[in-house]
């Protein structure tokens, strides 16, 4: 089979570091569906570790934690779905990845994809829709109230792939004001277009621009970049017992700002739950199908801005280099072999 891998570490800019390579079918386990590969998008996580990982002498790391596809086989462990079913998923990260024409994914991460979106526009969304799930539902535990607190949630970095989810999962879900930021006229367009309530921008001082919005302190906050440098101004800025969630990958933190507010810090890592097969390990895939519900419900909307027609090494090349830059707004896909 066709597939895009990697094996050193090389700036994108060099067209050895994603290369088009032939591989064998994988064999799929019990708990596995093989799935014929129709669409991926590319992630923060593929260009870490594309820019990190040394493969093993002489084999290839095969990357993407994004999918959307069509069943071929099914493992004997298998429940609830069959060869031909359409589904997405995001994969974990310690087994190869969807940049191949096939590819074997636990079932139980996995789920059938909306009906109203094709592979490309669903593609779009598991890995950050499972990541902004889990941070407010799991994490944050946003449906549990803040004493004091405004109902509102201060999301740092909110116009890229996961903030565009979690904005659209408090308009729908919740009656949590967003106040996300932004430091362009497309990105504070594009989350007013998904239901931000308040668009501040992360270049000037956080306390003072929530103050001046005038809805008291925020209950919880989300920073899904530069945690290090946002940190003591979360802290200044949220209630007391707030409670702050993030998913970058800060060279150090420092805590101490949030003990005087008793302010509880939460890590979210999508790929726990796939990487430890934890005993929940099934709510990722019960959380995606809730997702494909409210996208055929018309509640929300894929996340998909930039798609481009054919998943090769030079094409995976480009998007790689679009999301190192850092100013995505949406997500960036690939459609097609």
């Amino acid at each position: 089979m066709k597939a895009v891998g990697f094996n050193r570490p090389l700036p994108v800019s060099d067209e050895n570091s994603l290369l088009d390579i032939e591989l064998p079918t994988p064999e799929p386990k019990p708990h596995d569906l093989l799935v014929e590969v129709h669409a991926v998008s590319v992630n923060p996580a593929d260009v870490k570790v594309r820019a990190a990982h040394t493969p093993a002498e002489g084999q290839y790391r095969i990357l993407g934690w994004d999918a959307a596809g069509v069943v071929k086989a099914v493992g004997s462990a298998v429940r609830g779905f069959a060869a031909g079913d359409e589904v997405y998923y995001a994969g974990a990260i310690n087994r190869q990845g969807s940049y191949a024409q096939l590819q074997a994914v636990d079932s139980r991460i996995a789920a059938q994809k909306p009906r109203t979106l094709d592979f490309a526009q669903a593609a779009a969304l598991p890995l950050t829709a499972l990541t902004a799930w889990e941070t407010l539902f799991d994490r944050l535990d946003v449906n549990k109230p803040v004493a004091g607190g405004s109902r509102a949630l201060l999301l740092v970095g909110g116009a890229g792939g996961v903030g565009s989810i979690t904005v659209q999962l408090l308009k729908t879900l919740t009656d949590i004001q967003t106040i996300a930021t932004a430091s362009r006229p497309e990105s504070e367009a594009w989350l007013r277009s998904l239901g931000a309530d308040f668009v501040i921008n992360h270049h000037r001082s956080l306390p003072e621009q929530v103050a001046a919005l005038g809805i008291g302190a925020p209950s919880w906050a989300f920073s899904t970049s530069h945690t290090e440098h946002y940190l003591p101004q979360l802290a200044e800025l949220l209630a007391p017992q707030g409670r702050i969630a993030l998913i970058d990958d800060p060279a150090a933190l420092d805590a101490n700002p949030l003990k005087g507010k008793s302010i509880s810090l939460h890590w979210e890592f999508m790929f726990t739950r796939p990487m430890r097969e934890t005993a929940d390990i099934a709510r990722q895939g019960e959380i995606l199908a809730k997702v494909a519900q409210l996208v055929d419900e018309g509640r929300l909307q894929t996340t998909a801005t930039h798609i481009i027609d054919g998943i090769n090494a030079a094409n995976l090349r480009r998007a790689h280099q679009m999301v190192e830059r850092g100013d995505m707004v949406g997500k960036v896909v690939l459609a097609g072999w």
